[in-house]
């Protein structure tokens, strides 16, 4: 059961990346542009559902690759944040395509970035007390 989890995991990240970019592209052409909280909402679903599979030891994101992880969303996040506010100078063609791109990684990242900064707070404050009194985690 735990593989399965692992290969949804890691499939749902890469839906979740493929989206965020493809959408980007697409609404960056203003090809259609209604679809906005929809992906959004997919998005942030996808994301919530990483991070929890990878909270719990069972997603593509493992122990060891967590801190590198949380380091990537919080860049995207500010990236995806700051976007709107960018000039791109002479390249006023490529603005909307990097700010929509961005924007909807940061949205896909942020829920899984959020779920895994907690898992990290718990594994560096917890003591030999609380592992005593709480089953152990997972890595």
């Amino acid at each position: 059961m735990e593989e399965l989890l692992r290969k949804v995991g890691s499939w749902l990240f890469l839906i979740g990346i493929l989206v965020a970019v493809i959408v980007g592209l697409i609404v960056g052409a203003n090809w259609y542009t209604d679809a906005n909280s929809y992906v959004a909402g997919l998005l942030a679903v996808l994301g919530f559902v990483v991070g929890l599979l990878s909270f719990f030891a069972m997603g593509s994101i493992t122990h060891e690759k967590v801190p590198a992880f949380l380091i990537g969303a919080l860049t995207l996040v500010l990236i995806g944040a700051l976007s709107s506010t960018w000039s791109f100078g002479g390249w006023q063609g490529l603005e909307p395509f990097l700010t929509n791109i961005t924007g909807y990684i940061a949205i896909f990242a942020a829920p899984a970035a959020g779920i895994l900064a907690i898992r990290a707070i718990w594994d560096a404050g917890k003591t030999e007390e609380i592992e005593r009194v709480l089953p152990k985690m997972p890595k």
